[in-house]
Order: C-alpha cells, then structure tokens, then sequence
C-alpha cells in the first residue's frame, strides 16, 4: 500500500469515528429518562380495598359491611421535573359493591354498587435514571368521587326504594414501582399504591328511614403495564 492510500484509508477511517461518534452518543442519550421527559403508561390494575366499616346506625348497630375487589384499565402520564424527580398523575375508575357481612343485612347479601373515581397525584424519586431498570417511589393527595350508587334489588326488596350516597373523600396515597426497558422508548411497569380513602354512605330507605355506616376503604392498587418515553 503506498503513501497516499496510506493517508486516504487513515482519514477515511477518521471520518468515519468523527460520524458514528454523535449517532453512539444519541443512543446512549435514549438510554433511562432525564429531565423535561414525559413519560405515558397503560396499565391493568387490582384495586383491593382494606374495609375497616363502622355499624350501620341507627337500626343495625352491630352489623358491618365489605367491599369488594375491581379489575380495571387505567392511564396515568410521569413529567420527569427534574433528572430524578417527577410527578404523576393517574386516571381510572372502577365499580365496586358494598355487601352486609352477618346478621339481617347479611342475609340481603349485596346492599349497594358504586363508581369510584380516584384522581391522584404523587411526587415521585427515581433511582438509576440512566439505567435500563428503574425503581421509584412516590407520595401525593387522593380526591376519590363516588358516582352513580345504586341500591341492589335485594336491598330495595327488603326495604323499599331507597337513595344511596356516599361522601367523596380526599387523603393521601403512597407508592413504589419500577420500570424496565424493553426498547430504548417503551418499558414494561410494575406499581403498587396504597390510597387513603374514608366515606360515609347514607341510604333513605322508604321502611327503615335514613341509615348511616362509616367506612374506611384504604385500598391497594396493583398495576401491570407498559409504557413509553414521549
């Protein structure tokens, strides 16, 4: 090989690291999440509420109620403020029933169904933001809405018509996950919440008059989802 094709394949091969520098660099750029990130989720969650009930006063004093499980979507979307730093906010509802568990309303069995939707915003702390595996943990504010109660056809048969309401309910929410790459873009997540929430459901029965139960929901929420780097 002689001087000039020396020189020419010596600064061809410049060029070419001087070129694959900026596109090696852009990709470990894709890698993890920083600031100014957007960050949107789809996710299957369990919505597992830890009941603890009150009587149901004045007529069942000693008789309390349960609520049970919901499996439902939901989307919640991450702006990462800061390398490690960010905040969510999550958007589903679920439907659930509220069920006597002994005594005369035991025996009705399922009293009541309601909507329930839980706005909630947490900061979040993300470690290994550069990494391929990302695990979080989170505190924020609840709001829980309760719409569209309904008394069950065994209630109403037992007691006439009858208006259900309950109080919506503001607390706080706790949280941990983690995220992991399956490209530079999208990303499976794992999440787990623990959400305040306590109400009061009032039911105007047209035999029995107007009862009251206190009745702290205090759920788990675990989700299964994927997600993307917008």
């Amino acid at each position: 090989m002689n001087g000039f094709t020396m020189k020419s394949a010596a600064l061809a091969a410049v060029a070419a690291a001087t070129l694959a520098a900026p596109a090696a660099a852009q990709t470990a750029d894709t890698t993890g999440i920083g600031r100014g990130d957007i960050l949107l989720r789809a996710r299957g969650i369990l919505v597992a509420p830890n009941e603890d009930s009150g009587g149901i006063q004045p007529t069942f004093p000693n008789e309390r109620v349960s609520v049970d499980n919901s499996f439902m979507p939901e989307v919640d979307v991450t702006y990462m403020a800061t390398d490690t730093i960010g905040f969510e906010l999550i958007a589903s509802t679920t439907k659930h029933s509220v069920s006597g568990t002994g005594g005369t309303t035991g025996g009705i069995g399922k009293l009541a169904s309601t909507w329930v939707l839980p706005p909630t915003l947490t900061a979040q702390y993300h470690f290994n933001t550069r990494g391929a595996m990302r695990p979080y943990v989170g505190a924020g504010v609840n709001y829980t809405i309760f719409w569209n109660e309904d008394a069950s056809d065994g209630l109403e048969a037992a007691v006439g018509a009858t208006n259900v309401h309950l109080k919506d309910s503001f607390g706080y929410a706790l949280q941990a996950g983690v995220d992991v790459d399956i490209t530079p873009r999208v990303f499976l997540n794992l999440d787990v919440k623990y959400i305040d929430i306590d109400t009061r459901a009032r039911l105007r029965t047209g035999a029995i008059g107007t009862q009251r139960v206190n009745v702290s929901l205090d759920p788990l929420v675990f989700g299964i989802g994927v997600g993307m780097k917008l």
